[in-house]
């Protein structure tokens, strides 16, 4: 969802939010980029998503030439506009491509250790609550919870740009970026891309977690564990049940495994409902394996109950469509959870939290062993 700010200036004769005006509110301080820097990374790959959100909101105010906002959020960083992802059902922007200005004299002068820019970054909005874009966004958003945005236009239009891209410059040159809505389109694509054999570094801002937020309704830590403890039997007992003992026996053909090497930049905030329970995750599959529970978890992880239930797969298996799996079943991550107290959830769950220069963030790899 989109960080709007109620407070909308007009400047030179131009409306608009002073979140969506880059000397405002960009990272204006960043004047040179270091790409081995992870804050840099991550503050070119969120303003990127940031100009996606500024590109729609151009459209929607009929904001062009000089009144356009959004081109500020790319030109900072040396970035030209490629092409812009249409959704066909309302005609909004919900996705760009960018291309790095700089991509071949960068690496002509590259030494051996220092990690290359991207020649393309694909980036992807989340839900804004604008008359123009309000219906279809919703509709995408209850289609994350239902497990079933692969289905969609949006989705199947994002994942071709993808392919595309990947062919003509080759997987290591391109990077994914999505916020919210946003990061669930990229989140599922980057499974796709890796399952295929093309993994892309992905920066994945507050992806929605479609289960329930137990990191944020349960204070106690006991509790949190119990609860998921509980859940994980019943998880590894159904899919023992559903799809038989070979299950756990055959997990090198598991799908799920094959994503193990795919390390995401995930980002969440532990006051945010919307990705919170990523927190908890990771934490309870640490735990179970601590506590020697961990052949349970290597079913239970791969899993979700809802879709057990009702014949999906559960992103386990052989056999099981890739596409359909729950989002949220994620064997690694580099995550980073900001620590940083939010006012309020619209700045928990913002996208601008991620290029504050006074971030204060808690960094955890959490690598899947198969």
């Amino acid at each position: 969802m989109e960080e709007d700010d109620d407070d909308v200036i007009v400047k030179e004769g131009i409306m608009a939010s002073q979140r969506e005006i880059f000397s405002i509110s960009g990272p204006i301080h960043l004047t040179s980029i270091d790409w081995n820097n992870s804050y840099h990374r991550t503050s070119v790959a969120s303003c990127l998503v940031q100009a996606v959100y500024t590109l729609e909101r151009d459209r929607q105010q009929n904001r062009i030439g000089l009144k356009s906002q959004a081109n500020h959020w790319w030109e900072f960083f040396n970035f030209t506009l490629a092409e812009t992802l249409i959704d066909d059902s309302d005609g909004s922007i919900y996705g760009a491509v960018f291309e790095y200005k700089h991509f071949f004299s960068y690496n002509y002068h590259n030494t051996p250790h220092s990690k290359p820019p991207p020649r393309h970054v694909i980036a992807f909005r989340g839900t804004i609550l604008k008359r123009h874009s309000r219906s279809r966004d919703i509709r995408l958003d209850l289609r994350c919870i239902r497990d079933s945005l692969h289905d969609s236009f949006r989705f199947v239009h994002a994942v071709q740009v993808i392919q595309s891209a990947v062919a003509k410059t080759g997987n290591t040159a391109v990077w994914l970026a999505g916020h919210s809505l946003g990061a669930a389109v990229a989140l599922l694509a980057g499974k796709i891309m890796t399952r295929s054999g093309f993994p892309l570094e992905s920066y994945l801002f507050n992806p929605p977690f479609s289960s329930i937020p137990i990191e944020k309704l349960l204070k106690s830590e006991r509790l949190k564990h119990g609860v998921r403890f509980a859940g994980s039997l019943v998880k590894a007992g159904v899919a023992i049940a559903v799809k038989g003992r070979h299950h756990h026996k055959g997990l090198e053909d598991d799908s799920f495994t094959k994503l193990a090497s795919w390390m995401p930049y995930l980002y969440v905030n532990p006051l945010d409902t919307i990705c919170s329970e990523y927190i908890g995750y990771f934490k309870h599959r640490n735990k179970m394996f601590e506590i020697g529970a961990g052949k349970i978890e290597r079913i239970a992880t791969r899993n979700s109950l809802r879709s057990l239930l009702s014949g999906g797969g559960g992103g386990g298996g052989p056999s099981s469509d890739s596409c359909s799996e729950p989002l949220h079943l994620l064997p690694s991550a580099y995550m980073t959870i900001n620590a940083s107290k939010s006012p309020d959830f619209k700045r928990a769950h913002g996208i601008h939290q991620w290029w504050d220069p006074m971030f204060n963030g808690e960094y955890v790899l959490h690598q899947f062993n198969h």
